[in-house]
């Protein structure tokens, strides 16, 4: 049975006990992935960032708050899977000090010194061997002089991030149920996708990944 991995979501990066760092994701596409993957007869690892979304059936989830909770849940994982997505929406910074409780307010102007979080994706990539490896991109890209720069950035990404396909999505998809996509692959092919369901994208990412999967010559 092919083992696929799903990072999915945002990342919460705590100032105190009550304020964070985060982002809009809402999980939507990740989550959408899984199920995809699970109907297909996968055995599918969900690391979730902090979500609403139900658990799609069929998916083992383990619920994460953290880049660095992500990190090791994701790794875990990876250790055994065929097929990895990355598709949380992982924060790069985190505060260099967690404060406890909730400290009270302070006027003025003040600085919040910030500190790189680990890059899951590049670093589960550096130990892929035959696993397929995808992941994503956010660039907008609509308008044409945009394009080429946004397109040059994601295959700076899938090299450096050692992603068999990289799939480039516009910033007006988080949050939203459909999402036009473009997809990019190692060996240079471009195909982009028509704007529909996250769940119809879903499905052809996951066929896409088993396809190469297949190609590596690892189809069991």
């Amino acid at each position: 049975m092919t083992e696929i991995l799903v990072t999915a979501g945002p990342t919460r990066e705590h100032l105190d006990d009550v304020r964070f760092l985060s982002n809009g994701s809402t999980g939507r596409m990740g989550f959408a992935i899984a199920s995809a993957a699970a109907a297909r007869g996968c055995s599918v690892t969900l690391v979730a960032g902090p979500s609403s979304l139900p658990t799609p059936d069929g998916v083992h989830r383990v619920d994460v708050i953290s880049a660095r909770d992500m990190l090791d849940a994701a790794e875990t994982a990876f250790d055994r899977c065929d097929v990895a997505f990355f598709a949380a929406a992982v924060a790069d910074h985190r505060p260099a000090r967690r404060a406890s409780g909730k400290p009270p307010k302070v006027e003025g102007p003040q600085t919040l010194e910030l500190v790189p979080n680990p890059d899951i994706a590049r670093t589960l990539g550096a130990r892929k061997g035959r696993r397929v490896c995808v992941g994503f991109a956010l660039e907008s890209y609509a308008d044409p002089a945009q394009r080429d720069a946004a397109f040059a950035r994601a295959k700076d990404k899938l090299a450096r991030k050692s992603f068999d396909l990289c799939v480039v999505n516009a910033p007006e998809a988080l949050g939203d149920a459909a999402s036009r996509v473009v997809v990019l692959a190692r060996d240079g092919r471009i195909e982009e996708l028509p704007r529909q369901s996250k769940a119809k994208t879903a499905e052809l990412l996951v066929d896409k990944a088993l396809a190469q999967r297949a190609a590596n010559g690892d189809s069991s």
